[in-house]
């Protein structure tokens, strides 16, 4: 697999065997990565801190480097209170604050969903003016050149999305974690760590292929000294040296970031994390998904935000076997 510009740092062979490697080993990787960051940028440098487990036990690696490493928590307002709890409790935590609101981001952008490669990717279409290289590229995968570029395709069946009654974006992200980030590095000449792993999708292993933990040639240079660690690790890192964390966790959540967020609720199995959230906040399940408009959202991509099971396609609906094949 070869990352954007055909060239790698990092083999997959390489990737397979560090995911594999016992945790002490992939403690002490992660720890040199991380002092090689501080040397390079004479350790004006910080965590990402969102809350969550790979943040904390980023942080915690961090803070056996350099003790005095600053944390920037994006309060994007759409945490679970769980959260904002939780980074309360830890000593020097930067808060930072978005310039818009999630519904002012809805309003002028558009919904996120399913992923955000598919939701940038259809939101381009969308606003497409006419038969543009960019909407062929979208919806056939074909480049200006005449070849074939999959992972620049929109999935077949997302699709549909083309003509979805809503607007669809990734801005979201941008709104809430990228601008504020930089704003933050632009203030300050720090330059972020930040708890990603490769297991977490295409696009992160692709970019870990290609720059390896330290990207310090990326255009916005980013450490992931966690990029190779899978799930299980985190869990097990955070049990044997006692870490706290926060109380989400114990209530069936086994991601957070936001709360309202809509990407990736399609995948995986048992309760979503909507039916979660009715359970957990009902309170806030009622205003994401009445306030928000996020239900007939939800319904469109097939994904039942609720415990009771609903009929969300009528029986003469012609597109209910393409909306629900998840």
């Amino acid at each position: 697999m070869e990352g954007p510009n055909g060239t790698n740092k990092i083999a997959d062979w390489q990737l397979r065997q560090r995911q594999v490697m016992p945790l002490d080993l992939k403690v002490e990787l992660s720890l040199r990565r991380i002092r090689d960051w501080c040397d390079h940028w004479d350790d004006m440098v910080y965590v990402a801190f969102s809350g969550g487990l790979d943040s904390t036990v980023l942080l915690h690696l961090a803070r056996q480097v350099l003790p005095d490493c600053p944390a920037v928590f994006h309060d994007t307002g759409l945490e679970f209170p769980e959260i904002r709890d939780f980074v309360k409790t830890v000593d020097n935590v930067t808060w930072t604050k978005p310039r818009m609101t999630f519904k002012q981001v809805l309003e002028k952008h558009g919904y996120p969903v399913v992923s955000k490669r598919v939701a940038q990717y259809v939101g381009e279409v969308q606003r497409a003016k006419g038969d543009t290289a960019t909407k062929r590229l979208r919806t056939t995968g074909i480049k200006g050149d005449g070849s074939y570029s999959q992972l620049g395709k929109v999935p077949d069946k997302w699709q549909y999305l083309f003509d979805a009654p809503f607007a669809i974006s990734d801005h979201c992200c941008k709104v809430f974690k990228k601008e504020p980030s930089l704003r933050y590095e632009k203030e300050t000449g720090r330059h972020g760590m930040i708890g990603t792993r490769t297991e977490e999708g295409t696009q992160r292993e692709l970019t870990y292929l290609q720059y390896g933990c330290n990207g310090y040639d990326m255009s916005r240079p980013r450490s992931t000294p966690l990029a190779f660690w899978l799930h299980a690790d985190i869990k097990q890192y955070i049990k044997e040296n006692g870490l706290p964390y926060s109380s989400i966790y114990d209530m069936g959540y086994d991601r957070t970031g936001c709360a309202f967020c809509m990407l990736g609720c399609h995948l995986g199995q048992g309760k979503n994390r909507f039916q979660l959230m009715e359970e957990s906040h009902p309170k806030l399940h009622d205003y994401c998904l009445n306030k928000l408009g996020l239900k007939d959202i939800l319904e469109y991509i097939g994904v039942n935000p609720y415990n009771t099971q609903l009929e969300l396609f009528n029986d003469d609906d012609d597109d209910k076997n393409k909306l629900t094949d998840n």
